[in-house]
Parts: structure tokens; C-alpha cells; sequence
């Protein structure tokens, strides 16, 4: 059997394929269009994709031996799931591997923005620490502050942990109200975006991007949230307008942000790229050796359940 794989990943993901016939193939920095992937996939019988493929109802007329879409990622917003029904295509995901990974990367640019660690570490690479200074960089505490969480799933629930132990408090909006077992253990509090917006100090976003959800922070949900608050996105990049978010941080309508993802990614807003009060991520969420390591092997897991004509197929979507 024929798998593509449309970005080289871990090697012992490969290994796991046993002795069917693995192309990796890597298209760029732009990534692929859909054109690209038909072409190296019109034969394939399983693909390995990345959240910024076009994996779309073309690739599924063209590609007629394909039985299983296996994304590398939690999303996957980018596959037409619809299309791969009607085409009798299974498709999966790698979920709860990379909860812990993404959580600690989130609460890692909470703290980066509001101590000021990007702009403390190129102070001292530039040669400037003279000498101890009483108001040098000052940041925020984040203890008896309130963490606002946007989509309250299993990273999202990961991140208010980490809140816990930090001494904050949680408030937190879904589409849902969460499990009442883990409001308790978290002493989370279900609200309205309007109001987390307005009482949080850090508001930090975990929701799946829909069309419900595309732009769910624009200029009127920014101009809700304190002037002394921080935005940290983990989640997709345009559950944020960015246009509307570089105004809000020039104009200290927020005090900082904290980016992983982005709008149009790779390509980042050139007002983003010269604010000093955002920190910059390259969709670093699940880069740790273990998560990258067990998503490869999810993937790998799926791809030879299909291929074996196993009903029972792991992490399926669809």
C-alpha cells in the first residue's frame, strides 16, 4: 500500500508503517496547494496531513484509492469532512496527546508577556544590564488575577490547572457548560463572553475554529477587556482579527499578547512583528519530542487499522 506523508516527521512514525511503501514529501515553506497534493497523492492509498493542507472534496474526486486521511494535529478544519463521507474515507486525528504539551507552551507565553521576558532577554544580549534597577521592566503578578479560558475542552482545562497553581482564578466560556465535576475541581465559573472579557486579567483562547468562531475576537471584544489584560492565543489564528488586535496593543487598550498562532499563517501582520508588547511563537503548541513523537504513532496506528480492514479505527472524526 502507498502513504504520502506531506512533511517529514518523527522516524519512528515511518517505522511504524512496517513494509508499506511511505513517500515523504515536503513542498515549502508555502505549503501545498491543492493542485500539488493531488499530483503526489493520485495513487495513494493513506495520507498523512498537516493542518495546512487543502485536503478537499477535488482531492477526493482525483484521488480514488485513498481509504483514510490521517492528520497530524488536533484540528482539522482544513479536511472537508463532508466529502470524505460521501467517498467512504475515514478520517482521524491525534487527540489528548498534545493537552499537557500545549497547556505549558500557553502558560509559557502568559508569563513571557507579563514579565517582560522577551524584552529582558534582548536587553541583555544588546549589553545594557549595568547595574540592579527598581523599575526596570516591570511586569505583573498573575497571583489572585483571573484567568479568562475561551473553549473549555481538554487543553483548556489543562491551562486552568496551571492557572490553579499559579494562584489565579478561573472563569471560563463554551459553546457547553463543562463537566461539574471538573468546575469543582477548578472552581471555574461559566460565563458569557462578555462578561470574561471584562473580568478576566489574562484571557487565553483553546476553542476550535468554525465560522462561529472565526474573528470571535474582534475590535468590540477587545475593547471589553481591561487595559491591563493579556491575550494569548494557542488555539487558530483567526479566532483573532489581527487587523483589530495590533490597533488594541498599539493603542494599550490590552497591555500585551502572546502568539502562537496566526491569521494567516505562516505570514504574519507586519504590525504584529514591530509591537514590543506581543511574543512570538512558530506554532510551537505540540513541539515537544514526546508529543511529536506519539502523534506520528497515533497517525501510524489509524493508517494501519484501515489498511487491514479493521472496523474499530483509533482517534476516527470521521
Amino acid at each position: 500500500m502507498k502513504i504520502v506523508v506531506t512533511r517529514p516527521i518523527v522516524e519512528s512514525s515511518h517505522a511504524a508503517l512496517g513494509d508499506h511503501d511511505v513517500r515523504v514529501v515536503d513542498f515549502g515553506t508555502s505549503g501545498p496547494t491543492e493542485d500539488q497534493l493531488i499530483e503526489v497523492a493520485r495513487d495513494a492509498d493513506a495520507m498523512v496531513t498537516m493542518l495546512s493542507d487543502p485536503i478537499t472534496a477535488g482531492l477526493f474526486d482525483k484521488c480514488r484509492n485513498l481509504k483514510i486521511i490521517a492528520q497530524y494535529a488536533v484540528g482539522y478544519d482544513n479536511i472537508d469532512l463532508d466529502a470524505a463521507r460521501r467517498n467512504g474515507i475515514v478520517v482521524t486525528n491525534t487527540p489528548d496527546v498534545l493537552t499537557d504539551a500545549t497547556a505549558d507552551f500557553a502558560f509559557a507565553l502568559l508569563l513571557a508577556a507579563a514579565r517582560r521576558i522577551r524584552l529582558a532577554d534582548r536587553y541583555v544580549r544588546e549589553g545594557r544590564f549595568a547595574r540592579w534597577e527598581t523599575s526596570l521592566l516591570l511586569g505583573s503578578n498573575l497571583k489572585d488575577k483571573t484567568m479568562g479560558i475561551v473553549g473549555m475542552g481538554r487543553i483548556g482545562i489543562a491551562m486552568a490547572r496551571r492557572a490553579i497553581g499559579f494562584g489565579m482564578q478561573i472563569v471560563y466560556h463554551n459553546r457547553r457548560r463543562a463537566n461539574i465535576t471538573d468546575e469543582k475541581v477548578l472552581s471555574a465559573r461559566y460565563v458569557g463572553l462578555d462578561t470574561l472579557l471584562r473580568e478576566s486579567d489574562a484571557v487565553s483562547l483553546h476553542c476550535s475554529l468554525t465560522p462561529e468562531t472565526r474573528h470571535l475576537i474582534d475590535r468590540e471584544a477587545l475593547s471589553k477587556m481591561k487595559s491591563t489584560s493579556i491575550l494569548v492565543n494557542t488555539a487558530r489564528g483567526a479566532v483573532v482579527d489581527e487587523v483589530a488586535l495590533v490597533a488594541a496593543l498599539k493603542n494599550k487598550e490590552i497591555d500585551a499578547a502572546g502568539l502562537d498562532v496566526f491569521e494567516n499563517e505562516p505570514r504574519i501582520s507586519a504590525g504584529l512583528l514591530e509591537l514590543e508588547n506581543v511574543v512570538l511563537a512558530p506554532h510551537l503548541g505540540s513541539a515537544t519530542i514526546e508529543a511529536r513523537t506519539k502523534m506520528g504513532k497515533m497517525c501510524a496506528e489509524a493508517i494501519l487499522a484501515v489498511l487491514s480492514g479493521d472496523d474499530d479505527v483509533p482517534y476516527r472524526v470521521a
